[in-house]
């Protein structure tokens, strides 16, 4: 999705692109301050007026570098995605190793509580009426979907007719993902994310092809 949202006229209205490097500052700034509360308060209930007393701003201030409150927070979200994409690098991995790398998120997110509370919270609260971040989150779980079918299917060497095996696959990997997030926000002691999600990979991975990583359990 991009970071842009749609005006009245249809014309792309995006956040105002700062041109000194202090303004520019100021700008990260208030996205990372809108990111923690709306990871503490969710959207509906954080306001305007707290991110911009957190910032040192009036509410007039922040609206001059995001325009609204919805085009605040698409912009987090996607400044948490690009957060994820540098953690890829330029090659995004394939196959096997995408699933691994699935592992290792589940590991780095236990060293990233705002991001993950936030991504918890908004998820869920999206699903709500004309919540304004519905559609990315919609369009994320489309695309993961078929991220993590495809490196199902390269990693199986699965031919036609296990078709819906693999998407159902794919979505038991990110229930498991994102229902542990929950759980591990709740007693983050008690919850090893990574552990179970290599427990859940390899146990999918067994049942689609016995012959390549062994007969499931």
């Amino acid at each position: 999705m991009s970071n842009q949202s749609a005006g009245r006229s249809g014309k792309a209205v995006g956040p105002r692109t700062p041109r000194s490097a202090e303004a520019r500052q100021r700008q990260r700034d208030i996205l990372d301050i809108a990111m923690d509360t709306f990871a503490a308060r969710g959207y509906n209930n954080a306001s305007l007026a707290e991110i911009a007393d957190r910032a040192g701003l009036t509410q007039a201030g922040v609206l001059h570098y995001f325009r609204s409150k919805a085009l605040l927070l698409t912009s987090v979200l996607e400044l948490r995605d690009r957060s994820d994409i540098e953690q890829l690098g330029p090659d995004r991995p394939q196959g096997l190793a995408f699933l691994r790398h699935l592992v290792d998120t589940a590991t780095r997110n236990a060293e990233r509580e705002g991001i993950v509370r936030l991504y918890a919270v908004l998820s869920a609260e999206s699903v709500t009426d004309d919540h304004p971040a519905q559609d990315y989150f919609r369009g994320r779980y489309d695309g993961l979907r078929a991220l993590v079918a495809d490196a199902l299917r390269e990693a199986c060497g699965l031919t036609d007719g296990k078709e819906d095996r693999v998407e159902h696959a794919a979505d038991a990997i990110i229930a498991v993902m994102d229902g542990l997030q929950v759980q591990w926000l709740l007693s983050p002691d008690s919850v090893d994310m990574a552990a179970s999600t290599d427990l859940v990979v390899t146990a999918l991975l067994r049942t689609l092809a016995p012959d390549r990583f062994g007969p499931a359990d």
